[in-house]
Order: structure tokens, then sequence, then C-alpha cells
């Protein structure tokens, strides 16, 4: 584990297996080769800080269609649109479905059930926080896989997943107010392979809450097996827990990092703002 210096911008890690902090002018990150190595190293790494750079959306908007084709995911849920900026909170008054935030409290990656390709990259910056709680945690999914024995690897190499909106909902239900549940357990659903291969030739898990059932296998065998490879995927060896401070700016890979927060109140104001890239 070593610092990497590269042209402009310099990438200490944090953990072993996941996340590097990203060292450099705030200029330089819109430096189109800057940026191509931070997409390079998110691909190795899972996981990239930016600490307090303090983005606006339209830098936010200008970094992110700078690392790849801006993708617009569920910002119709707000009252407040941002020009594909999705602001996650838990304020009803501006977020119309925050039962869908507190679905984030489990690990969990992006867009899974939807009918697009899911999101390649996630970029989140801290507005204000949560006096308690609020931090976020990333899994590598990426090391989950290479870590595992190679016999395990095989086992599992050509499984087909069913994701759906209703197993990310499960975990609570009984708090989605009735007049609601309906419309938030939709029949949203999509089947992806459960070892994702990358551009890069590295392989990723896909879990996470949205993960259902196994395609071709009774459904209590299946979901014991995807309880099993969160639990694997989601050991501390893989885990990074970022405490927020407000100006971060964090990149994940959604098909190479599991992700969720830790749980804060209703009424503590914590604003996130997110984009995404397409794959």
């Amino acid at each position: 584990m070593s610092t990497k210096q590269k042209s402009r911008v310099t990438f200490t890690p944090v953990k072993p297996l996941i996340g590097s902090i990203v060292e450099a002018e705030r200029e330089a990150l819109f430096d189109p080769e800057v940026v191509r190595q931070c997409r390079e190293m998110l691909d190795e790494r899972a996981v990239l800080v930016i600490p307090q750079v303090h983005f606006t959306n339209e830098e936010q908007l200008a970094f992110t269609d700078l690392l790849g084709g801006r993708l617009n995911l569920t910002s119709e849920a707000t009252t407040d649109k941002q020009d594909d900026v999705y602001q996650v909170t838990l304020d009803a008054k501006i977020n119309r479905a925050p039962e869908y935030v507190l679905g984030t409290f489990f690990w969990h990656m992006d867009g899974m059930p939807m009918e697009m390709e899911p999101p390649a990259a996630t970029l989140l910056s801290a507005r204000r926080l949560a006096p308690k709680g609020g931090q976020t945690e990333f899994a590598n999914t990426f090391a989950a896989y290479e870590q595992m024995p190679e016999a395990q690897r095989a086992e599992i190499e050509d499984l087909r997943i069913i994701h759906t909106v209703t197993s990310s909902l499960r975990s609570i239900a009984d708090a989605i107010p009735e007049a609601d549940r309906g419309r938030l357990a939709s029949a949203v659903e999509k089947e992806r392979p459960l070892v994702y291969k990358h551009k890069s030739g590295r392989k990723s898990l896909i879990v996470g809450s949205t993960a259902d059932t196994v395609v071709g296998m009774e459904m209590a065998y299946g979901r014991a097996l995807i309880t099993r490879l969160n639990e694997w995927a989601t050991q501390p060896d893989f885990i990074y827990q970022h405490q927020w401070q407000e100006g971060d700016f964090v990149i994940w890979s959604n098909t190479g990092a599991l992700h969720r927060v830790v749980p804060y109140a209703r009424d503590s104001g914590r604003m996130m703002h997110r984009t995404s890239i397409v794959a």
C-alpha cells in the first residue's frame, strides 16, 4: 500500500484493500488527464475521496461530465430539480420519496433493478452534515471476489440474480405509509450477472439489498446464497467508513462497491448532492 504520485495529482491509500485520498490543486481536478487518472484509480481502489473541495453544483456536474457520460438517476424524486443533481435528504419538503433514502441504511448498489445499465460510478458531495450518524460506508466487491477461494468463484461465475425494488424495501416495509406501499414496491426488476466483468478485465460481485433471487435456484437456497455473499463482501478488511466533513467529494465504483449510510435523524438537515455516470 503506497502513495502514487501522478501528473498533478497524488493518490494515498486509506486502507490496504479499499479507498484513496486524492490530492490536487483545485484547477487540476478539471484537467482531462487528471480526471483520466482518477477513473483509472477508481477501478483499482473502488473509492476516491477529495477532501473539503466544496464543489458547487456546476463544478460537480463539470467533473461528472469529464469522468463519463452523465446519467440522471431519480432526480425527479426531488421538488427542487438541480439539472441532474439528486438531493439525498430525508426532508419530505424536498424529497417526495424519503422512504427510498431510508433504504440507503442498508448495503446496496444504485440502479440495479432498473432497465438501464447500472451507473458505472456515483459522485457525492457533502452540503450539510447530521449532528449524529450520516457516515457513509463502502465495501469493495472487487476485493470480495478476488479474495474468494477459487472453488467458490467457479461455483458462482455464471449465476444470475434478479434485482427488485421490493427486495430493497423489504427491511423497511413496515415504516412505509400504507398509501405509498403500492407505488414504492412496484414490479420493477432486472436480471443481472452475479459476477460483473469490467472493461479493465477485473471482476466484482453484484449483490446488496436489491438482490432478491438467483435464477434457476429454489428461493430459499438462492436467498441463503445471497445472504452469505453479502456477509462475505462486507467483512472489515473490505470496508472503508468515510467520516464526512462539509465540502468533501467522494467517488465510488457503483458496480465495484456496495455502500450504505449510518442512520441519522429525519430532522437532522443532512443534505448530500449526488451525480452519476453511465457504464
